[in-house]
């Protein structure tokens, strides 16, 4: 798991350094002067995944403690993950409504490609989240064997981490 997310370290630490360095050799010129700012809704996002966050950290210590609500706490973390997608799609949406499309320039463009690289990891995140939801739901984990939440933990703790280091790339990023 630790070689699984340094891989995905070095793959969004790249992305981001590629977009700093566009943003910083293209000056003023990298926003256009019609551009959006990146939307409010990203802040709650934010929001939703740092209590995510959390929700994960209490399903895990209730599956190292062999404690029934290991399942609910799971069950919150994928609602909370599933609300982060729908709120990203609704920031895509707005910025569509203001006319900023992927193709329009490199201002778009990164903003579409940072957020759209978290967000596609964090769909990949789901399948192996419902599966050890489901697990947990039926008390699979306990002080023995509790494998299933810890590694699901590190991944959301990990896209947790990188997306506070997007949003604040993308909206200092986005400062005239």
């Amino acid at each position: 798991m630790w070689l699984f997310l340094l891989t995905l370290a070095v793959l969004f630490a790249a992305t981001i350094l590629g977009y700093v360095v566009v943003r910083v050799s293209n000056g003023s010129a990298f926003i256009p002067p019609d551009a959006p700012p990146p939307p409010k809704l990203l802040l709650m996002s934010t929001v939703v995944l740092i209590v995510s966050s959390w929700t994960m950290q209490r399903a895990l210590r209730a599956a190292r403690a062999g404690a029934a609500e290991q399942g609910r706490w799971m069950v919150a973390t994928l609602a909370l993950a599933l609300v982060f997608l729908v709120a990203q799609g609704l920031a895509w949406a707005e910025l569509f409504r203001q006319n900023l499309a992927i193709s329009d320039n490199l201002y778009g463009w990164t903003f579409y490609v940072l957020t759209g690289l978290h967000a596609a990891h964090v769909l990949g995140g789901l399948p192996p989240m419902i599966i050890t939801t489901r697990r947990a739901l039926r008390g699979a984990y306990g002080p023995a064997e509790h494998r299933g939440i810890t590694y699901c933990a590190m991944y959301w703790h990990f896209l947790d981490a990188v997306w506070l280091v997007l949003y604040a790339t993308v909206w200092f990023g986005s400062q005239r």
